[in-house]
């Protein structure tokens, strides 16, 4: 905190460094509490003019030190600083001051601007690392002026713009001026320092879609799950002189933590009933016993270590982010690294006003498990082909034949108590001897149950029970019998393949299961044909004169005959499918009793590594997800593309493939293609509660469904296909390009061959993409930019990109981002812990929009980029992770970085990150 004090007319800077944040636990030290003015919230620009330096013939390097006077202490809490503005006498600060909607104040607080002309930028020091970088130049710098008001002489004054004389240190008002206005909200003037703005993010995209008079504002909603917001305003020149107003957000995602808690609680759920299911397989023999204890141990293991995850989990408080240097904590292994929103807001002259989201979250990984032998992409195509060799105590079945039994056991569970439910549907028309609705309810159930008896017609299901009758006790094969003449040809089992190790076993009666899966299908044909023959003597009455159908009503039985009659045989229908449902699920389990046994202990191992990773993508991708449909919710192109194709998730890596970096890749490629097996569905909330509007997980490891409440009001708004349940698909890509000196390594010793194959692998995902949302939604849905490359020439750009042998070509990174922009995606960026690389990463793209799209002007798009990267949400993103206002970088690493991607001088150094 630095402290000025009026003393005799000079401001001395008293310095007090005390730690602002814990890992868990902050809140910022802001003045007594007093009634705050709506107009606090605009934002306030400054500019200063006829500056005198302390060398006569010399242009002074500039700066603003802003500071608000506490009432109750009398004294000045610094607020702000604005950037330097190197050699000008008349310079226009491009950083606006912004207070937070909470801020305490009155009009008759007071605020104090101190201008100082700032020297050598590289001279930071390590004691002054807690301050932002302008403020640590303050410490070494030359006091110019400084001038006070009040915030009620800026309301009353003409224009809401006040000039006021700089007083210098011996008191003489020679120093220069300084203009001090608000930034306006709603208007729109040509003067330099008038712009539109407002405190709430805007929801007028850039195709034009208005914003919605509902009450259930998409930022109301967002209070749900987006927390403790940053803000930064700038403002920045046009090629035509005009000026826009910028707006920076960054915010925290409540999703952080809780998407993991959800899914440990799935995982526990999940492995306790493989547990109870590997019980229920009865007796075995004793070699299949032990191997059955081993794996029972195994999963108990993994259960306790993630109930002692989840009660850790549930002790935390504070912060809903994990910051990067707590990335490697046993305890914060399911947490994604440092994930944050961040917005940025555009108002031009005459326009309307556009929002840019991207996502930015350290790569998903498990660092606590580290790197030493690889990661999981390396991890798992050695464990296949070890898992082989050691089959030799089981029966091998391939990672297909175990994703088909997962699968049949997932539909069985679905459908069992589908088909019960809907067979209770059918005796209860035939109770209310309804013709209608016997027919409908017998359609559900016949759909249903062929579908049933479809997934088990598998080979697997009827390989699996023969090797489960052969692991029974006492059971002898023939080959067992005839053990002679099998010891004399020793070599005849040697060139078995995989396939050929399924067991088929003579003496049992392989024609047991077919005769008892076709007694599914029997008896649903028999309940098909009485209800046939129900309605057909219906039909047949009501076709009878008054007369014959009075005296067949005297003659036959009541209506509940129809119940009476349907009754054994949907019982029978029933008891068939609940037969063919142990049968197969024991098999089914069977099968992963050994693909568990097979792969102990460096399988579960693997599966604990593969929940880690995969719990920190999904959390980034829900909390990209519902930023992107809170967008979106007006947009009805938007919402047709939602429902019809769904969307593109682009995950951009900064990585390098050199050292642990590799493994960090590897984790990442395995665990954003696992996002394959997610699907979102959209529901009506239980009230409209903030609390109600928490996202839910439900479903397993192989299939994760994520619930997005909304509230009524919204939820109604939406179309027929999205409120009937329909799951939006997303679809994830990643591009990576290594930036650092550890990347020129590998470029030039190493090996690159897993960057070019991720991006060629995705860069085909991302084409078929296109070509599907081509076929099926108008490209008239989509947004509209400023560059009118066709959506089709940029992907050619792109492949031909992705093939060329070029070193650190970041223009892959570009060119994926700006598509993903085009087909209304979700933009995520990634580094090592998401807070230097991807700062500049960000940065960089957000630069590149304003001049693109927004006509930045060419002699502003470097001074953007450095104001954003010296004073912006990034550098607040670096100080709440270690407590540290400086990018992990120094400058022989810089060295070998794109130009484009180097933080300007000051802003670097080294640090624990």
């Amino acid at each position: 905190l630095l402290v000025f004090r009026e003393n005799a007319g000079l401001s001395l800077p008293l310095i007090f460094i005390f730690p602002l944040y814990s890992v868990f636990s902050w809140s910022p030290v802001l003045p007594k509490p007093l009634l705050p003015p709506p107009s606090l919230s605009s934002p306030l620009s400054v500019a200063c003019n006829d500056l005198v330096a302390s060398g006569r013939d010399r242009k002074p390097n500039a700066l603003i030190q802003v500071a608000v006077i506490d009432p109750h202490e009398q004294c000045l809490v610094s607020h702000a600083c604005t950037e330097i503005v190197e050699a000008n006498r008349d310079p226009l600060f491009l950083t606006g001051v912004t207070f937070p909607p909470e801020y305490p104040a009155s009009p008759e607080t007071l605020v104090k601007l101190t201008v100082y002309d700032a020297k050598d930028k590289s001279q930071d020091s390590v004691s002054k690392q807690l301050l932002p970088v302008s403020l640590c130049l303050v410490l070494q710098s030359s006091f110019l002026g400084s001038a006070t008001f009040s915030l009620g002489d800026l309301l009353r004054a003409k224009d809401e713009q006040l000039t006021l004389n700089l007083r210098s240190s011996d008191g003489v008002c020679a120093a220069g001026t300084v203009v001090v206005s608000r930034l306006k909200m709603g208007e729109m003037e040509e003067v330099d320092v008038d712009h539109i703005t407002t405190d709430i993010p805007a929801q007028k995209v850039r195709q034009g879609t208005n914003s919605s008079k509902c009450v259930f504002h998409p930022c109301f909603i967002s209070l749900s799950v987006f927390k403790n917001p940053v803000c930064k305003v700038y403002r920045f020149q046009t090629v035509d002189g005009k000026w826009m107003l910028v707006r920076e957000q960054m915010e925290e995602c409540t999703l952080s933590f809780s998407i993991p808690r959800q899914l440990l609680s799935l995982y526990i759920q999940e492995d306790m009933k493989r547990i109870q299911e590997l019980r229920e397989l009865g007796e075995l023999s004793p070699h299949w016993d032990n191997l059955r204890k081993e794996v029972m141990t195994r999963y108990g293991g993994i259960i306790s270590s993630y109930q002692d995850t989840l009660a850790e989990l549930d002790k935390i408080t504070g912060p809903s982010f994990k910051p990067s240097c707590c990335k490697a904590q046993k305890s914060l292994e399911f947490i994604p690294v440092n994930l944050h929103t961040q917005r940025m807001r555009v108002t031009c002259p005459r326009k309307a006003d556009a929002f840019y989201d991207i996502v930015t979250v350290g790569a998903p990984a498990a660092h606590f498990q580290g790197f030493k032998c690889g990661g999981l992409q390396r991890l798992l195509s050695r464990y296949e082909a070890e898992k082989k060799s050691t089959a030799y105590q089981c029966i091998y079945y391939s990672p297909e034949h175990t994703a088909k039994a997962q699968e049949v056991l997932s539909t069985m569970s679905h459908l069992h108590p589908l088909i019960a439910s809907l067979a209770d549907q059918l005796l209860q028309a035939a109770q209310e001897h309804s013709s209608p609705g016997l027919k409908d309810a017998l359609k559900n159930l016949s759909d249903k149950t062929e579908q049933f008896a479809h997934t088990l017609k598998d080979e697997l299901v009827k390989s699996a029970l023969l090797a489960l009758h052969a692991a029974r006790p006492g059971y002898v094969s023939k080959n067992q019998k005839q053990g002679q003449s099998v010891s004399s040809n020793p070599g005849s089992g040697q060139n078995q393949s995989p396939q050929d190790s399924i067991p088929h076993h003579k003496e049992y009666d392989e024609e047991e299961w077919d005769r008892v899966w076709a007694s599914v299908a029997k008896s649903l044909n028999c309940v098909i044909a009485m209800v046939d023959k129900l309605q057909e003597e219906d039909n047949s009455k009501q076709e009878l004169n008054p007369e014959q159908q009075l005296a067949d009503v005297i003659t036959s039985h009541n209506p509940g005959d129809w119940r009476e009659q349907l009754c054994p045989l949907v019982t029978r229908l029933k008891e068939c499918v609940t037969e063919v449902v142990e049968r197969a699920k024991r098999a089914m389990t069977f099968v992963l009793l050994q693909e568990a046994a097979c792969s102990i202990p460096q399988g579960l191992l693997l599966q604990q590594r593969r929940d880690v990773v995969f719990s920190q993508a999904l959390a980034a991708l829900s909390c990209g997800f519902i930023m992107r449909l809170y967008a979106g919710m007006e947009d009805k192109g938007f919402l047709r593309q939602l429902h019809l194709v769904g969307l593109v998730a682009q995950f951009e890596s900064l990585l390098s493939t050199y050292s642990e970096e590799i493994g960090m890749l590897e984790d990442m490629e395995i665990g954003i293609s696992d996002l394959n097996r997610v699907v979102f569905r959209i529901t009506e909330a239980k009230t409209d509660d903030l609390s109600d509007l928490q996202p839910l997980v439900c479903g397993r490891r192989d299939h994760v469904t994520v619930e997005v409440p909304l509230p009524r009001l919204v939820f109604q708004s939406l179309p027929e296909e999205i409120k009937e349940g329909k799951p939006v698909r997303v679809f994830p890509v990643l591009f990576n390009v290594g930036i650092n000196e550890q990347q020129t390594i590998a470029e030039r010793f190493g090996d690159i061959s897993l960057q070019e194959r991720i991006n060629q692998k995705n860069f085909e995902i991302l084409e078929a993409y296109y070509k599907s949302l081509s076929e099926k939604v108008p490209l008239e849905c989509l947004p509209c930019f400023q560059t009118q490359t066709d959506l089709k020439e940029l992907l050619e750009t792109l492949g031909q990109n992705v093939v060329t042998k070029k070193k650190k070509n970041v223009e892959i990174l570009w060119l994926a981002g700006t598509i993903c922009r085009r087909l209304n995606g979700i933009r995520f960026t990634s580094c090592k812990s998401a807070k230097d690389r991807t700062s500049m990463s960000v940065t960089l793209e957000q630069c590149a929009l304003l001049r693109d799209e927004h006509q930045l002007s060419k002699d502003y798009f470097i001074r953007a980029l450095d104001c954003m990267r010296r004073e912006g949400c990034r550098i607040e993103n670096v100080q709440k992770n270690i407590r540290c206002r400086k990018y992990a970088f120094n400058m022989l690493q810089l060295m070998a970085f794109p130009k484009c991607y180097r933080p300007p001088e000051g802003t670097y150094g080294k640090v624990d990150s």
